[in-house]
């Protein structure tokens, strides 16, 4: 079934529909599980922040790890942001916890818009020029891949009246739309904010800022304790492939793809995220010894049980016992063979 969404064309489909059920029934259930899972939320939305910031950042070609993500947010020293990684890692920080903190007040408009870019680049010494300022000179989506090599993928609005009326209008649709679900309102905003990309750089970064920020104010809280970032992330290839088809068609062009891909994501994360707080129900019954090695094994991925020995001061024979019962409960993962055998989180 042929629908318009904006300006966009939509088949609503079965597969759609069920998609939309499924992350909406979870959402129906968060209060309760809210209200079970406090002390186990407050860990996750830690851990999710981490991968959301590192993730974001190393799709648009960040060299940052995950763990020097972690480190470098653990003690921020914004004289010490100097190179352009560091200075992107904590823009994206500082914005994720405002809209963490502040969602309910900030408002779908061009303003509340151009703030959250200016608070994105403000540690960017080479952007200063344009953040917070829609873009001067034409830009286009551009792919980078792990060998520094890059690839247009489409082609974006022209800078100037064609840009700042093309997002004026989308926030006034945005504003004023009650039909469509909120789900696809989200999805359909998004697409159409990467496609005008109206800022000069920074554009990836903000979408997927904005879409977090969006569900928020729609009610999808748990979005907060997973990394929808990550998600994307591991799906780069398709986000860009998904993004390229539709844009294609521009303009009336059909998103049905999009839409499909970002909620599916969604699903995905949900998923993700009602394993990790199985799991955690399981990490409240472990033993003390147990929850040490657990512990150890979180903080420190890949260590050896040679090394877990050492650091916690207990025998070998009841480290390997204790990661037999760790392994046989799912809550870590072998990697390696042999000698080289080392344990992560599953």
């Amino acid at each position: 079934m042929d629908n318009g969404v904006y300006n966009f064309r939509l088949n609503i489909d079965w597969k759609l529909i069920n998609l939309i059920s499924e992350i909406d029934r979870f959402d129906a259930n968060w209060t309760a599980i809210e209200r079970k899972e406090g002390q186990s939320l407050k860990e996750l939305k830690s851990i999710a922040t981490m991968r959301s910031v590192g993730a974001s950042n190393r799709i648009e070609g960040n060299k940052m790890s995950d763990e020097e993500v972690e480190a470098l947010l653990q003690k921020i020293d914004i004289n010490k942001l100097t190179n352009r990684d560091s200075q992107e890692v904590v823009g994206y920080f500082e914005v994720m916890d405002l809209i963490s903190e502040s969602y309910e007040n900030i408002k779908i408009t061009e303003n509340h818009i151009k703030s959250l870019h200016n608070s994105l680049m403000k540690y960017s010494a080479k952007d200063h020029w344009y953040k917070g300022s829609y873009k001067l000179h034409s830009n286009a989506v551009e792919a980078s891949f792990p060998d520094g090599t890059k690839q247009i993928i489409f082609k974006t609005t022209e800078a100037g009246f064609a840009t700042e009326e093309a997002i004026r209008q989308l926030m006034n649709w945005y504003d004023f739309e009650t039909e469509v679900h909120p789900l696809i309102k989200v999805a359909s905003l998004v697409y159409d904010f990467l496609s005008v990309h109206p800022f000069q750089d920074g554009n990836g970064r903000l979408s997927r800022l904005i879409s977090n920020l969006l569900l928020l104010k729609n009610g999808y809280k748990w979005i907060q304790y997973v990394s929808f970032e990550h998600e994307i992330e591991s799906r780069k290839n398709e986000y860009y492939q998904v993004l390229r088809s539709c844009q294609s068609q521009r303009p009336n062009e059909d998103i049905t793809v999009w839409v499909h891909f970002f909620l599916s994501c969604l699903s995905n994360i949900q998923a993700q995220l009602i394993t990790k707080l199985q799991k955690s129900g399981l990490e409240a019954q472990l033993s003390p010894k147990e929850k040490l090695i657990f512990t150890i094994i979180q903080n420190r991925p890949n260590i050896q049980s040679g090394e877990i020995s050492e650091k916690l001061a207990i025998p070998s024979p009841t480290v390997k016992r204790i990661l037999s019962v760790l392994l046989q409960k799912g809550l870590i993962e072998k990697q390696g063979s042999g000698r080289s055998v080392s344990y992560t989180i599953k």
